[in-house]
């Protein structure tokens, strides 16, 4: 008998069982493919706008994903450094041979982890509790929780111009009753699609047409654990090109050959609004002129260089012609064509905020079962799940993190509380607070939750401890130097130049003013930090006034997140409740008075007179 058994070895399924296993659980990992363990089907990176912010957030709790990324870059940058800290975030290219054989040795070294080859089929629940699985062999495997993992391999049908396959990414067999069981149970199944461009052999590519994007020229790691694994000058370069106008035209003009519109008559499944094939691109923005593509590296083991932004469900044909009128690529040779795939997914509405399922306790989903799309989210759900798993087994409180806190808890109080339409996306502009949920501070964010739950080491918690220390250190210091309106001052001030100075002002102040750098506060006064710790007291000044604006703000939500609503609630006994409101509220089931706002179809007088009710017949005390 296993505690935990997790279905699925993608991101999701990696860091769920490394979550468990850590935490001292007997857990068992069962995947269709142990080659298939951390695979990247699609875009061969990691991070990104956003996703880049939850890679570090999943390594400040004790995740793997940052760790593993920094042992297997190409490429990596830091986008919007020109822009301010709340929408920076890392995204590396990563060796699709690297990232998954790391990942795969770290699974194989962990205590308490087993691996296994394996097809499931069905659960094993008695009275609403889940028991284990049940293997397509018949074979019966018990554990006291279950968390589902399985990508887009619930009914997985490729599909690529008319022809529609039942398989899974890399053609291998899907799974094909599972989501049926799930129905069975009580789930409400859902179908959704998304697809994945052509490969391209690199030596049939001229890269005289295209723009070249080379990484940083400045270290970075996703992992706060970890020093660069790579020689900066040697990263692998981009190329970045564009769609032309005969593009435009073999696409439209053969817009009734593709899957998505009219190959295919019998698809259900909704695409994903950020991240749309090319035919979407051209048909909702015909008024642009040209979309940008990036020719990206997936290997130093292989030539297969990723078209990103062009990814299609045009027949084969059609692909040739569409490849071959991109500058560059007009004698391109398709290694692998493009397809998009459709799959089964649950509604997510029909989880609790700890990922446990509310049809069958101790059942956890994580990743694109839930419905959302890319890599990171999935990573950060399944460690999500693993936490909690366990946490629930060791008889705890589940670790629920609010919106102010990071991004993972933007993007599962978004699934739980508004569900999805199309494949979900993490996005800045998702989070109310993206001013707090930077990627440089992560670790001051998370890392103490993940001390606390197990999964930050005792050398790891104290080396934070240290840098948090040296940062109180370093604004004291600031706090407690002036420096006064000399003539030899006020010189110097010139020269940056800045206003000079009327009346004393404290170093603090000093490094306020936009044009301020450390480089002009060292000129009054010796120090000695690291650049992480200068970087996060430069933006705690520069930015101070939003910071504590937005800490207020973020207050008031919490405050309200605080107010808990009763699980016996019965929406039918308040009076005047609007009917939508009472039917989004029964079906959802919110927490608290802030998740419940966040229900569409909720509104502030429905709030209102749940308040009345709650103060009523609970004796709530409504701040």
């Amino acid at each position: 008998m296993y505690e935990i058994i997790v279905v699925g070895g993608g991101h999701a399924g990696c860091e769920a069982s490394l979550a468990s296993a850590r935490k001292g659980h007997k857990t068992l990992l069962i995947t269709g493919n142990i080659k298939n363990i951390a695979d990247m089907p699609c875009n061969p990176s990691i991070g990104g706008s956003a996703k880049g912010i939850v890679v570090r957030e999943i390594d400040a709790l004790g995740g793997e994903m940052g760790k593993n990324a920094d042992k297997s870059l190409l490429q990596i940058k830091m986008l919007n450094s020109a822009k301010g800290p709340a929408v920076q975030a890392l995204r590396a290219q990563a060796d699709k041979i690297t990232y998954p054989k790391e990942m795969l040795k770290t699974l194989k070294s962990t205590p308490n982890l087993e691996i296994r080859e394996a097809m499931v089929e069905d659960l094993i629940v008695t009275d609403g509790v889940i028991g284990g699985v049940c293997l397509a062999d018949g074979e019966k495997i018990t554990s006291k929780a279950v968390i589902l993992t399985t990508g887009t391999y619930l009914k997985a049908d490729i599909l690529v111009g008319d022809t529609r396959t039942r398989q899974g990414p890399h053609g291998e067999k899907p799974s094909n009753f599972l989501s049926d069981k799930l129905k069975e149970y009580g789930f409400n199944v859902i179908r959704l699609k998304t697809g994945t461009p052509q490969r391209i052999d690199r030596s049939s590519i001229d890269f005289s047409k295209t723009k070249v994007e080379e990484g940083d020229q400045t270290y970075h790691t996703f992992s706060f654990d970890m020093v660069p694994q790579y020689e900066i000058d040697k990263q692998v370069p981009c190329h970045l090109i564009y769609t032309t106008e005969e593009t435009k035209k073999i696409i439209l003009d053969n817009l009734n050959k593709s899957s998505m519109y009219g190959g295919l008559s019998d698809i259900k499944g909704v695409g994903p609004r950020y991240c749309p094939s090319i035919e979407d691109k051209m048909v909702r923005f015909k008024d642009k002129e040209k979309h940008q593509l990036f020719l990206e590296p997936e290997s130093l083991y292989y030539d297969d260089i990723y078209v990103q932004g062009f990814s299609t469900s045009m027949p084969k044909d059609i692909q040739d012609k569409m490849v071959h009128s991109l500058p560059g690529l007009e004698h391109a040779k398709i290694l692998k064509y493009a397809y998009a795939i459709e799959y089964d997914a649950i509604d997510s509405r029909q989880l609790k905020q700890s990922l446990e399922t509310k049809v069958i306790e101790n059942l956890y989903t994580a990743g694109q079962i839930n419905g959302t799309s890319g890599y990171e989210e999935a990573a950060c759900q399944g460690l999500m799940a693993g936490i909690n798993a366990s946490l629930k087994l060791e008889g705890k409180e589940p670790l629920i993190l609010k919106r102010n806190e990071a991004y993972i808890g933007v993007l599962i109080d978004d699934l739980v509380t508004k569900g999805i339409i199309d494949p979900y996306r993490l996005l800045t502009s998702r989070a109310e607070y993206r001013l707090l949920l930077r990627s440089d501070n992560a670790d001051m964010r998370l890392t103490d939750y993940g001390y606390k739950i197990g999964l930050i080491s005792e050398d790891r918690y104290a080396r934070f401890k240290e840098k948090m220390e040296q940062i109180k250190e370093l604004e004291e210091t600031l706090k407690n130097n002036k420096i006064t309106p000399t003539e030899e001052t006020n010189k110097y001030l010139e020269t940056i130049p800045t206003t000079p100075l009327k009346d004393g002002i404290t170093l603090y102040d000093f490094l306020k003013r936009p044009e301020i750098t450390f480089e002009h506060v060292k000129h009054f006064i010796s120090l000695n930090y690291s650049d992480v710790v200068l970087e996060q007291i430069l933006i705690n000044t520069k930015y101070e006034g939003y910071i504590v604006k937005a800490n207020k703000e973020a207050l008031k939500m919490v405050d309200l997140d605080n107010k808990k609503i009763p699980d016996d609630i019965d929406y039918d006994k308040i009076h005047n409740l609007a009917s939508e409101a009472k039917q989004k509220l029964k079906q959802i089931r919110p927490t608290s008075i802030g998740q419940a706002i966040r229900i569409s179809g909720v509104n502030p007088a429905d709030i209102s007179l749940i308040m009345v009710y709650l103060k009523k017949e609970y004796f709530y005390e409504s701040k």
